[in-house]
């Protein structure tokens, strides 16, 4: 999947490969207490640049992951992907906040959709991350089942939902 493009609020949105120089850009990103509550399933310590480092080095040498740094304009949002969850292709994106309530999830996930072969594929998010699960039904993905499981970001067990896209 190489560089797309397409418009969002009169900006230009891209989906590029993930640089180096956008990492620190997605710490900086991870910091942030109220993200890293509505994302849940998060790192043990979001303020751990080792382990963070460590993280993007698996993520980024691994073949079967594709991960895209999100543009608009020239700034980096923060980024967009999927991976293989017991054995199932799943989606994750993340979005700084700065760009929260403005399309910005859904037109990049469409994006990257139009580009991703493989179906079924499968999304989850924290059940009360109603802004998350909003993207991913306007994005086609319907509700395919619930599980509990422990979340990094809160400190307790919490209830995901898992979304499908046929």
């Amino acid at each position: 999947m190489g560089l797309r493009m397409c418009r969002f609020e009169g900006k230009e949105l891209r989906l590029r490969n993930v640089k180096h120089s956008d990492l620190p850009i997605f710490f900086r990103h991870q910091q942030d207490p109220v993200a890293t509550h509505m994302a849940a399933f998060t790192s043990k310590d979001p303020a751990d640049r080792e382990a963070f480092d460590a993280h993007w080095r698996k993520i980024l040498g691994d073949d079967t992951i594709v991960m895209k740094t999100i543009l608009v304009d020239e700034d980096v949002a923060r980024h967009i992907g999927s991976f293989e969850r017991e054995g199932k292709p799943n989606v994750t994106y993340w979005i700084g906040r700065e760009y929260w309530g403005k399309g910005l999830a859904t037109g990049a996930l469409k994006e990257f959709l139009r580009h991703l072969e493989v179906r079924p594929v499968y999304a989850g998010a924290a059940k009360d991350n109603v802004a998350s699960l909003r993207v991913l039904e306007k994005c086609g993905f319907n509700f395919a089942g619930e599980e509990k499981g422990f979340a990094n970001a809160r400190g307790e067990e919490i209830e995901e939902l898992l979304l499908e896209l046929k």
